[in-house]
């Protein structure tokens, strides 16, 4: 998407008014708000007739991270209301710098352990979602000088009714950043999957490696869908990423009790929910490999994964992402988002399938912001195509 304003484009779907009485309208709040339980069941129920899934943004997972990242309340929760119904959401907030330079701007927000910063919306109501939202946007800019919406998936509904409100507005918008990174998406069978991921010399390999770590004491893989045995389950897990490579240059969750904070409540509010897999390779009575995902109908996200590094030489991680391709064989789930960077070195090479995220930015306000945004996105694709 260039730094240009788009051409405009028919709609089909009413503008909605974002006024007192209007079809639909934007109320920005303080997040603490949403503790409230008969907000969180709002929210919850939005959940499930989402357009398209973003565990991320669901209650059990937003509101821990607030907790634990946002101890001064600085994000806002936008509420998109339809009737007096909750029907869309998305946390947001003034920022002072735009990645490394000194620019304000009024972003989405994201964090470390967020894969995806695309809001939930109900089904139906993508394009009246951003025309309130940015109708709201260009009322509330403050000092900021455009709109920045990171981690956005770059096809689905979401994305191309935003396309289509850009363009029916004229608003100028540019793509600053693109990404692909690892999805699992096939008809196939785990088996006949497999088979074609990976090369017969490999497959030979993996099956040699999984002998001679059972050599070492009883394999077994298990795959729990419910809450039992989950606080040692956890215990065990942040112990393990802990022990590598992310506990020694300090990114492992168990580096921060923040980050362990969310981690805890986050798995205890997924698996309530029914929302939580997890997958677990041990070598007698400890575990070797683990991997915890969100199963967020019809899509998954492989959250978080570690394994002993002690077993290295047996690749326990890419034998448990060999058991974990059984996910294919779920009638509920369509496809599985890896949440891994861009070329992975371990995970690319199993999912041949790939999802494009990026980073958008998008004009707000009068003609003087907007002018301000047009120069600063020509600046910053001028210097790089890409973006950032």
């Amino acid at each position: 998407m260039a730094s240009t304003a788009l051409a405009p484009a028919q709609t089909t779907v009413p503008t909605p008014q974002t006024g007192t009485g209007g079809r639909g309208i934007v109320r920005a709040s303080g997040w603490t708000a949403f503790e409230a339980p008969e907000l969180r069941l709002a929210w919850d129920a939005l959940a499930l007739c989402a357009s398209e899934p973003n565990p991320f943004h669901e209650s059990w997972y937003l509101l821990p991270a607030l907790r634990a990242l946002d101890p001064l309340a600085s994000v806002k929760l936008l509420r998109f209301e339809v009737g007096g119904d909750l029907a869309g959401i998305l946390p947001v907030r003034h920022e002072n710098r735009y990645y490394r330079w000194p620019i304000p701007q009024l972003s989405s927000w994201i964090h470390g352990n967020c894969f995806l910063g695309q809001p939930l919306v109900a089904c139906g109501l993508e394009s009246a979602f951003w025309r309130a939202f940015l109708d709201w946007a260009d009322h509330n800019a403050g000092r900021a000088l455009f709109l920045h919406l990171p981690q956005m998936p770059l096809q689905g509904p979401l994305y191309e009714a935003l396309q289509a409100v850009l363009a029916e507005q004229g608003r100028q918008a540019a793509l600053v950043h693109r990404e692909e990174r690892a999805m699992l998406a096939s008809e196939q069978s785990p088996e006949a999957y497999f088979e074609a991921s990976l090369s017969g010399k490999k497959r030979k390999e993996l099956r040699r490696q999984y002998s001679r770590l059972s050599e070492l004491g009883e394999l077994r893989f298990e795959r729990q869908h419910d809450d039992s045995g989950l606080t040692p389950w956890i215990d065990h897990f942040l112990a393990l990423e802990h022990s590598g490579w992310k506990g020694a240059q300090g990114s492992a969750l168990a580096s921060h009790q923040a980050t362990i904070s969310l981690f805890r409540e986050a798995l205890s509010g997924a698996a309530v929910r029914r929302r939580l897999e997890r997958l677990t390779l041990w070598l007698d009575d400890a575990p070797i490999a683990m991997l915890a995902s969100f199963i967020t109908a019809p899509g998954a996200y492989s959250y978080k994964t570690a394994f002993d590094e002690r077993y290295s030489r047996y690749s326990p991680g890419v034998l448990l992402q060999r058991e974990n391709l059984e996910i294919l064989g779920r009638s509920d789930v369509a496809w599985t988002d890896s949440c891994a960077a861009a070329d992975h070195p371990m995970i690319d090479h199993i999912w041949r399938e790939r999802r494009a995220v990026g980073r958008l930015s998008i004009a707000i306000g009068g003609k003087l912001r907007r002018a301000a945004f047009a120069r600063l996105g020509r600046a910053e694709l001028g210097r790089n195509p890409a973006g950032l």
